[in-house]
């Protein structure tokens, strides 16, 4: 289920490039991202983004970084993670959900919020600036 409020800068989801409108080689499946745009007055329902892969980019480039996670995300092995600025992209809440996990003994859906530390937020903000000559 899509995301229906705005997400502070530095909340990781997750978002699926795969939904259309995508081409390689740019983004087409399901991969972590880390918010990066300041929460807005009026909501416009837009999130800018950039993706977190656990393979490390070759070659290695100024707008790449490495983070590490205290723990893994749902469904990905890998506590280290590489943020690819050079592909941040402006999206659609549509295409951006939380972290699943457990459900309640009642059934219903928990989620689970996490955020990159606000050193890994300015680590990701330099790899931006880099890339897009700022």
């Amino acid at each position: 289920m899509p995301i229906l409020y705005e997400q502070k800068p530095g909340t990781i989801l997750l978002c699926d490039y795969g939904l259309g409108g995508f081409r390689p080689p740019e983004m087409v499946k399901r991969r972590p991202v880390v918010v990066v745009s300041k929460r807005k007055r009026q909501p416009t329902g837009l999130l800018t983004v950039v993706p977190l892969s656990t393979s490390e980019p070759l070659p290695l480039e100024a707008y790449h970084c490495r983070i590490a996670l205290e723990v893994p995300l749902p469904g990905f092995a890998e506590q280290e993670c590489w943020v690819k600025a050079d592909m941040v992209a402006t999206v659609a809440f549509a295409r951006l959900d939380m972290f699943q996990t457990a459900r309640e003994p009642s059934g219903k859906r928990k989620y689970l919020t996490r955020r990159v530390s606000t050193d890994q937020l300015e680590q990701i903000r330099s790899c931006l600036r880099a890339v897009l000559g700022i």
